[in-house]
């Protein structure tokens, strides 16, 4: 029983955990990394073609948005996900893809036109997203399941996300029987539109994020209605636009759910039939998502209204858009909106468009909603920087920008501690992960020295033996190569489909001579084209 830390370790994004166990190899999470990366992951210690499950958290793409990358090396194993995370990645996946291979697209324009010869590569590619896709696998909530031969798994709504769970695990190899625990991002339980995060009971280790590990949200429940009526009515009022940079899955069916009630009780009264873009088309996919999903992940008070035959994400002057076209006129239509749109951090997306026809107007508000990373386009305009580059233009920011204060979809502090207590006796080891560096180290210090847990904040490389509780590897932190980085993507990229032809030639073995021979005169052509010594 070899557990092994990736991905998220003194860093927020990019969760990834191995788990070697009854002679399978197993993922938990394969995300990617948002933001600034400040330290080398290591390597799987494995081909990507040898992993035989991976068991997803949820759908967010720093839990899930490599999943198309290890495909196209070679995975060929199943992902288990809860029913709604399944749909979600169906969108979410190729959406990612999309932007993977636009923005390589829009670099090497970029490129040819400064005469540049080295040409970007996507990350991966939308055949390579559909078929991560294919190999998804839904399960119930709080229902045990086989895995395989020893090992036996559960999905626990841990009420972050639609879909969202903590993962348990129960793991029994020569004789021994080891519990473990991962609690994915456990959710904020002032929410509303979604349930409260579950407990789960007993374990022998467990795998912990800690994002808001040093924060705490207010103690009574935000006044989130009261304050966007207000930023609402005060932007419209004085002829300006409110542009919420908002995660497409998730945040944004939040919001909707609050500005319903407000259109409801006629909270801005100045404009009570003001107009609401969402432009996102994977948002629009996701809404629907969400209605599908009422029974099993809504909140009581969200079903309630349900009950009474309100939709509780949309209302009257709502717009979805889809096309680029019906983005663009957008901010063409003077007449002051609500704009919602992706990404949430700003770094990618449609937001990206309105920001820039908006930050340089006084009289529009640019609200953020969620967690911003550091590096991202977000975090600068949060920390009041006031002038911005986009699209390669030096935009003024006199837009005000304001944060809706304890928006959140994750547990802060205090919630974090209450989900881990929660289990009962304490674990042989909690391992915190999915926090930046001083948030991993302060939690750590925390849960040690005032809660008494046996608490240890790995770096990328660790590895664990889960039978003998001892530490096999216990990595340093290795600052981040960007460029190196890079090169070394491609190359594995490039391995990976060596492999795979060496894989698709001895499938053909027993063709007929004719085509045997075609087959070895294609792979000749093309290596006398690449072989750098002719």
């Amino acid at each position: 029983m070899r557990l092994t830390f990736i991905g998220a370790d003194h860093e927020v994004t990019g969760s990834c955990h191995v788990l070697e166990a009854c002679g399978k190899k197993i993922l938990l999470d394969c995300g990617m990394e948002q933001g600034t990366n400040v330290f080398e992951n290591a390597d799987l210690p494995f081909e990507e073609g040898l992993i035989d499950y991976v068991l997803l958290s949820h759908a967010h793409i720093d839990h899930s948005g490599l999943l198309p990358l290890i495909y196209a090396r070679g995975f060929r194993g199943q992902i288990m996900a809860t029913e709604a995370t399944v749909d979600l990645c169906s969108i979410m996946l190729r959406d990612s893809a999309h932007i993977q291979m636009q923005e390589a697209e829009w670099k090497n324009r970029k490129a040819k036109r400064s005469s540049e010869n080295a040409l970007v590569e996507p990350l991966y590619t939308m055949e390579d997203a559909d078929g991560a896709i294919r190999r998804l696998v839904p399960f119930p909530y709080d229902e045990i399941e086989d895995l395989c031969e020893g090992i036996k798994f559960r999905f626990t709504d841990v009420g972050h996300l639609l879909g969202s769970a903590s993962i348990e695990l129960w793991i029994t190899e020569n004789g021994v029987t080891k519990k473990l625990v991962f609690s994915g991002d456990i959710g904020n339980k002032k929410g509303t539109l979604i349930k409260e995060p579950q407990y789960v009971k007993g374990a022998d280790y467990v795998i912990m994020e800690s994002t808001y590990g040093t924060r705490l949200h207010t103690e009574e429940k935000p006044d989130y209605v009261g304050e966007l009526s207000r930023i609402i009515s005060d932007t419209l009022g004085r002829g300006g636009n409110v542009v919420i940079p908002s995660f497409a899955v998730g945040r944004t069916q939040e919001m909707l759910y609050y500005i319903r009630e407000i259109k409801a009780k006629g909270l801005v009264s100045n404009i009570p039939d003001f107009p609401v873009f969402v432009d996102s088309p994977l948002a629009v996919e996701a809404t629907e998502v969400f209605s599908k999903n009422i029974d099993s992940c809504f909140s009581d008070e969200a079903r309630a209204l349900v009950d009474q035959g309100i939709n509780p994400i949309t209302f009257p002057n709502l717009h979805l858009s889809i096309t680029g076209d019906e983005s663009k006129m957008i901010n063409f239509d003077s007449e002051p909106k609500v704009i919602i749109s992706a990404s949430g951090m700003c770094d990618a997306g449609r937001i990206r468009h309105h920001l820039k026809h908006n930050l340089w107007r006084p009289e529009s508000t640019i609200l953020f909603v969620g967690y911003q990373a550091e590096g991202t386009l977000g975090r600068i305009l949060v920390e009041g920087k006031k002038e911005v580059k986009l699209f390669g233009e030096d935009i003024e920011v006199r837009a005000e920008v304001k944060t809706l204060v304890g928006m959140s979809g994750h547990a802060d502090k205090k919630g974090l501690i209450e989900w881990l207590q929660n289990i009962g006796e304490k674990p042989d080891m909690v391992f915190v992960v999915h926090g930046d560096d001083d948030t991993a180290k302060f939690f750590t210090e925390t849960l040690r020295g005032e809660y008494g847990y046996n608490a240890y904040a790995p770096y990328s490389g660790t590895s664990f033996n889960m039978i003998t509780g001892e530490i096999l590897q216990e990595a340093k932190p290795v600052p981040v190569k960007k460029k190196a980085r890079r090169v070394s993507d491609i190359f594995a990229r490039l391995l990976a489909a060596g492999q795979r032809l060496m894989a698709v030639i001895y499938k053909n073995e027993g063709l007929s001579n004719k085509d045997m021979a075609k087959f070895a005169d294609q792979i000749n052509s093309l290596s006398d084209k690449w072989d750098r010594d002719k």
